[in-house]
């Protein structure tokens, strides 16, 4: 149900995409706005997760270097039947977790240093096993997909900005400016609300697969608690762009309607868990 919603979701992005380009310049618009997307969403697909780990300086390590955290993410990865994926620690006091990568044979997961402090083994076990299952899932791609489109129509809205204001159109049918207006409005307001959506639909999913992986729902729902509580008392210098990676909001200090959240509410979450 959750890959359903989030086809559905998906196809609602790149229709909103093509609206836009269709806004801004008719046919031809339509179809720059498509080889842009597919242009970004290549330069995403092989180069993200490299670009991601260099924002936060992440630090590769090895067996030698951590040796818990390796071991622990190597038996998790057996169990969920996955390439061993690498490790990467982040030099950052709030604790916090993302995985990245293009596919599960080129996938990292990063652990920052205040979550190997905070959480119990089992607990962390269970962020970890949350972790590898977005790998298995290939919500990396999907969410890496979705932000490259969403960010696509906020370009085609700020070029039908500047448009509007140095009079770069014809006054033809597509030239109405209310078309315009609901284009640099409208357009980016929905590609932000279904990427949401989209992201929020994933996280149930790895919560799910997650439990699965480290055999014990409870423990991932305790770690949620921790890291929801913490996320408000401790700042991560994160950028907006890359908040739904991690498996807890590191933006989430401030009061955010529920609509326009990366992450579900974390007492639905939680709920889930200890259901299972």
């Amino acid at each position: 149900m959750n890959m359903f919603k989030t086809m559905i979701l998906m196809t609602g992005l790149t229709l909103v995409l093509l609206w836009a380009g269709n806004a801004l310049g008719g046919q031809s618009g339509m179809t720059m706005a498509l080889i842009f997307a597919l242009a970004m969403n290549g330069f995403s697909y092989w180069f993200s997760d490299k670009l991601v780990l260099k924002m936060y300086r992440a630090q590769e390590v090895t067996r030698a270097e951590a040796p818990e955290l390796v071991e622990m993410v190597a038996r998790l990865a057996r169990r969920a039947e996955l390439p061993m994926p690498r490790v990467y620690i982040i030099n950052q006091p709030q604790p916090n977790a993302f995985a990245t990568g293009r596919n599960p044979a080129h996938a990292a997961v990063a652990v920052t240093t205040g979550i190997m402090r905070t959480l119990s083994a089992d607990e962390l076990e269970g962020v970890l096993a949350h972790e590898l299952a977005h790998i298995r899932h290939r919500d990396i791609l999907i969410g890496t997909v979705a932000a490259t489109i969403a960010g696509a129509i906020t370009y085609l809205a700020h070029i039908a900005q500047w448009a509007m204001i140095f009079g770069g159109r014809d006054d033809d049918e597509r030239g109405n400016p209310l078309v315009a207006l609901a284009m640099m409005i409208i357009a980016p307001m929905a590609a932000m609300l279904i990427q949401m959506a989209i992201s929020r639909s994933r996280e149930y999913a790895a919560d799910a697969g997650g439990a699965g992986i480290a055999g014990s729902p409870r423990s991932l729902a305790n770690a949620l608690r921790k890291l929801h509580s913490a996320s408000h008392q401790i700042p991560l210098q994160a950028e907006p762009a890359t908040a739904h990676m991690f498996i807890v909001n590191p933006l989430s200090g401030g009061s955010i309607a529920r609509l326009f959240s990366t992450h579900p509410p974390m007492e639905e979450r939680i709920a889930r868990l200890e259901a299972m």
